[in-house]
């Protein structure tokens, strides 16, 4: 018995040290969220705090720059009822909402040839189509200036629409490859059985089945088309035809005078809207990621 009490002692002591572990490995964890949090939270926190100020506030130097003595409206008022800044938020919605639906159409149809109607090529033709996504968007900025001139949609919002799919499809693409190679080939064999055509099978099997995957690339597509600065910085010269990223530069800055107020406002309003997606879509990006980048 007493053998038997003194083996089975240090059970406790290696019960109450992987406890211990467990708990340091779990306090570690929250101070690193904690830093995390508060690193990338400070700029938009001053963000907030400068658009509540008025011109005189912040260009006082001797005030707590993290502190408003004075909160205000007036930057979001002025933005809202004088300047352009409703243009350019609704050439954004116009951009980014053709962009989706037509990233998302063409993106469809491909991974679904791709993944599914297998025909020679077509594993470098889906590899193909991710690498293009990776070539930096400098190296493509004047064969596009050239072929969107000879189009003359120079300083025309529509050019956006015809530029930014060139980013959005080939990874919205990748995704849904993932997500429809990992589908059972047994559907397409019973749709087939049944007299489906391809089309029947991707419009009531593949995308039901497939819409986290969908969701992910539709989220993508918005955050590009949203988010984009290169394309219409260069291309987008008049008031009327800018977008927001680009719109907020060009209205509120003008040579070496900065107001800031006002685009700390503008840029808190336009961040908005990709804030609300990801905010309720951010599971099915997250899966719809990870799908496309271990399937296929």
């Amino acid at each position: 018995m007493s053998a038997t009490t003194a083996g089975a002692a240090p059970a406790p002591r290696r019960s109450g040290s992987l406890a211990r572990e467990r708990r340091w490995a779990l306090i570690g964890a929250y101070v690193a969220l904690a830093v995390f949090v508060v690193f990338f939270m400070l700029p938009p926190f001053h963000m907030l705090i400068t658009s509540l100020k008025g011109s005189a506030e912040i260009a006082d130097q001797t005030g707590n720059p993290w502190m408003v003595r004075s909160p205000t409206l007036e930057n979001y008022r002025d933005l809202l009822t004088a300047g352009n800044y409703l243009t350019f938020f609704w050439n954004s919605v116009m951009v980014t909402a053709c962009v989706v639906v037509i990233s998302m159409v063409v993106s469809t149809l491909a991974a679904f040839a791709l993944a599914r109607m297998r025909f020679w090529g077509s594993q470098t033709l889906a590899t193909g189509v991710f690498l293009t996504y990776l070539v930096p968007e400098t190296l493509l900025f004047i064969p596009l200036f050239q072929i969107v001139g000879s189009l003359g949609l120079i300083n025309n919002v529509w050019a956006m629409v015809l530029i930014y799919p060139t980013l959005t499809v080939p990874f919205c693409t990748w995704i849904m490859i993932g997500y429809f190679a990992s589908i059972p080939k047994e559907l397409d064999e019973a749709a087939l059985i049944d007299g489906a055509s391809h089309l029947q099978m991707l419009w009531k099997i593949f995308i039901p089945v497939a819409l986290p995957g969908i969701l992910a690339a539709m989220i993508f597509a918005f955050t590009v088309s949203w988010a984009a600065f290169i394309y219409p910085m260069a291309y987008l010269v008049s008031t009327d035809q800018m977008v927001l990223t680009v719109g907020i530069v060009s209205d509120l800055i003008r040579a070496d005078t900065f107001q800031w107020g006002k685009i700390m406002a503008g840029a808190l309003m336009a961040a908005l809207p990709p804030l609300l997606v990801y905010a309720f879509l951010m599971d099915y990006y997250i899966a719809g990621l990870t799908a496309g980048a271990t399937k296929g």
